[in-house]
């Protein structure tokens, strides 16, 4: 059965008369916050109305808990996050020396449970790893975004690039499709961004839940009917380094607010 979202996505691309992609200039890249409505942004930029502070207070009582067989909580290694998290969220994924690879911010917090709390990693997308997440992630809020400056990440952020370029499912399109050629414009009521992920993990309204970039990744795979990858795949890793390192400059806002 064609769903919503794959009628929407093929209506909008019927009319339109070829499909090139251009990367947007640096200097006219702008967060998803500047294409929401008054509503919206009202929600965001207000900690009291914000429904994804809820999972930041969790993971602040999270960040304290001592867990594992080590009995350790983050604070014991890491002191008070205000100060020893303060902008690290923007340097992320970031790569690890020992792995010879990039890790996402999920993933060098279960990283830290296995290693240092001797305690079971944390499934992607359950509560308590977004709490965390968004714990750590809004000690960099008004942070700039600094992803992929690594010189030992760029061939992982020229994979990412080459997988935001590329075609894919039944309908053919690749994210460069709607987020570089499309931005401004519409789907299904919705507008289309650029698909700077300055706010991650964010309250989706639709999701009525905070959630992942993976998340978010794997739901437009789905929309554009392909197979999405697997959560933590290398392939997401390497988009999420992309589309960070394109963000680059961008202030950090976590937790953002999207329809």
């Amino acid at each position: 059965m064609i769903s919503w979202r794959a009628i929407a996505v093929a209506t909008l691309f019927a009319a339109a008369p070829a499909l090139l992609a251009g990367e947007i200039p640096p200097d006219a890249r702008r967060s998803g916050y500047a294409f929401m409505g008054p509503d919206t942004r009202a929600m965001q930029d207000d900690d009291t109305t914000n429904p994804g502070m809820l999972f930041v207070l969790d993971g602040e009582a999270l960040w304290a808990k001592k867990t594992g067989s080590a009995n350790r909580a983050c604070a014991d290694c890491h002191g008070d996050a205000r100060s020893s998290m303060k902008g690290v969220a923007a340097r992320y994924p970031a790569f690890d020396t020992a792995l010879g690879r990039p890790v996402t911010l999920d993933q060098r917090i279960n990283l830290c449970r296995a290693n240092h709390q001797q305690a079971t990693p944390l499934p992607y997308e359950s509560r308590d790893l977004l709490a965390l997440s968004a714990f750590v992630a809004h000690q960099a809020r008004g942070t700039p975004i600094t992803a992929g400056d690594d010189p030992q990440a760029q061939p992982f952020v020229e994979q990412g690039r080459a997988l935001f370029m590329q075609r894919e499912g039944q309908l053919n399109l690749a994210c460069t499709n709607c987020h570089d050629d499309h931005f401004d414009k519409r789907l299904a009521g919705a507008p289309i961004t650029q698909g700077q992920p300055t706010g991650y993990p964010l309250y989706r309204l639709e999701w009525q839940t905070l959630g992942s970039l993976e998340r978010r990744l794997r739901s437009c795979m789905t929309g554009v009917r392909a197979q999405a990858y697997d959560y933590g795949s290398p392939e997401l890793v390497a988009l999420e380094l992309y589309l960070m390192s394109r963000a680059r400059g961008l202030p950090m806002e976590t937790p953002a607010v999207r329809p």
